[in-house]
């Protein structure tokens, strides 16, 4: 199926719908959907959620509100105290499923209130060949993913994105930042913020994907392999900057980055159980 196939056939699933809520972080993949709906249903029969969490960062949710605004629909913020439920506060292995579980029901809420038709969200066929125990909360909750039931793999969505002038067609991909801590350990608000804090520090050195991964107080840094030497360049800077917000040991992994680091630890068994 080419991309006009695929497009039109999420078309064809929207028009069964008279007014949508669109679950909107931002990325591209739901800015797509967003966009779609937009010109399938009009402004005013779509409305986008963005949820703000202590998980995520308060720049993704700014620009996320903006974005959504420019593409002329009514935004409602929300937020989400995730670190309430005992298994995402201690980083278990289920944490995925609560949190998508908690995020779903909150959209459910809004809809309910908004009187919509359905509940849409970004989800693309890529997602199916990861570890995703929030799939199994989607459709618990009866989310709809119209990128993948349309067969969207991510390249497919840059190069609809492309044709349609979204401007953020190759936004990197962000995640809740309880990834870069191992599993089975407390997540506090003190650890969480000094950890925002070292990203966007090595962001604003020109750092696009980077990962601080967290062990104790040891931060191990991890960008694609292409800017191993880069970063190595400027690691006095870097190895001073990170201390003074709290680190006592600062080091390079040398395997560059890799989205999902921290499953790595987790047997299939395990994963299997998760997400079925």
């Amino acid at each position: 199926m080419n991309i006009l196939d695929k497009q039109n056939q999420v078309i064809s699933m929207l028009k069964e719908s008279k007014k949508v809520l669109v679950a909107f972080s931002g990325g591209i993949d739901s800015t797509l959907v967003l966009k779609l709906a937009v010109d399938t249903l009009g402004t005013q029969n779509v409305k986008a959620v963005v949820a703000n969490s202590v998980l995520f960062t308060q720049v993704e949710f700014d620009q996320a509100v903006g974005l959504g605004k420019t593409m002329g629909v009514e935004v409602i913020q929300t937020e989400i105290d995730y670190l309430t439920n005992e298994s995402i506060k201690y980083n278990k292995p289920t944490s995925w499923y609560w949190m998508k579980k908690l995020f779903y029901q909150r959209l459910n809420e809004i809809a309910k209130e908004e009187q919509v038709d359905a509940v849409l969200d970004g989800m693309i066929m890529d997602d199916q060949q990861d570890f995703r125990p929030g799939l199994r909360a989607r459709d618990e909750e009866g989310a709809i993913s119209l990128l993948q039931a349309a067969d969207f793999y991510k390249s497919d969505v840059r190069n609809l994105a492309t044709q349609l002038g979204l401007k953020n067609w190759n936004k990197v991909a962000s995640c809740s930042v309880s990834s870069r801590f191992p599993y089975n350990t407390e997540l506090t608000v003190v650890a969480i913020e000094r950890l925002k804090q070292a990203e966007a520090f090595l962001r604003s050195l020109g750092f696009a994907t980077v990962r601080v991964r967290v062990q104790d107080l040891t931060a191990r840094i991890e960008v694609p392999l292409t800017q191993v030497n880069e970063l190595i360049q400027q690691a006095g800077q870097i190895n001073a900057q990170l201390k003074e917000y709290g680190y006592q040991f600062v080091t390079v992994d040398l395997q560059g980055f890799k989205s999902g680091r921290m499953n790595d630890q987790l047997s299939n068994e395990v994963k299997n159980a998760l997400v079925d």
